[in-house]
């Protein structure tokens, strides 16, 4: 069995079954970790129906959270990257997200949806180097062009990727992944997990939400399951 990398409190995990966490297939990634220290660390997250949810990832590895529609994958997701108002506190290293401000949390903590939000007039203007995507964008088969295009002009599938690739820019530590390819193709889909596997082994830890359980196995060193809030 693999070593723990993610789970919900052992000594409370009787009393709280909408979270129930399993190691995940066989077949899952078993690259070593270079830092097994704990990078993510969730306590007592909860907001409305949904938590409290206790969880620990660490540095290079892998927790997917499952469960069906309305259980609060997405969520959850959102609460670790403080976009919603929660009870609870994340930890990344040991340090605290109320230590320090929203944006600041989330340069360390980076989330991203399924569909993310634009804000600028061109693709590019959202990347701090937009000049260092060309690699990055050749390895997903993304034309340089669409630097220079409105965020509309693209493609569904195509704002994933360079979504993704702004998100990775400058190596957060700990990467959620919302459904991040819903809408690519399988070559798109192999080139995206071979990023996050080369980010996982430079000690990026991730959590990650997909419909797809083949990539939850290809990915995915835990699995955690929410249930349906009552």
């Amino acid at each position: 069995m693999k070593t723990s990398i993610g789970h919900a409190s052992l000594s409370t995990a009787s009393n709280r079954p909408h979270t129930i966490l399993r190691p995940n297939a066989p077949n899952a990634i078993t690259t070593p970790m270079q830092n097994p220290a704990i990078r993510l660390t969730a306590r007592g997250l909860k907001f409305q129906l949904v938590g409290p949810i206790e969880l620990e990832v660490s540095a290079g590895r892998c927790l997917a959270v499952s469960g069906p529609s309305g259980a609060g994958k997405s969520l959850t997701l959102r609460m670790i990257a403080d976009l919603v108002p929660h009870e609870g506190e994340c930890f990344v290293d040991g340090l605290a997200a109320s230590s320090m401000t929203g944006p600041a949390w989330r340069r360390v903590v980076r989330y991203v949806s399924s569909e993310p939000g634009w804000w600028a007039a061109t693709v590019g203007e959202h990347f701090a180097d937009a000049s260092a995507q060309t690699d990055g964008m050749k390895r997903l088969f993304l034309d340089a062009s669409l630097l220079e295009a409105a965020p509309e002009r693209l493609s569904t599938g195509e704002r994933q990727r360079m979504a993704f690739l702004r998100a990775i820019e400058d190596r957060p530590k700990v990467l959620l992944l919302d459904e991040p390819t819903s809408a690519l193709d399988p070559a798109s889909v192999k080139a995206v997990e071979e990023i996050v596997k080369e980010l996982m082994a430079d000690g990026c830890a991730v959590v990650l939400t997909s419909h797809d359980p083949e990539q939850v196995e290809r990915l995915a060193d835990h699995v955690m399951t929410l249930a349906r809030p009552q």
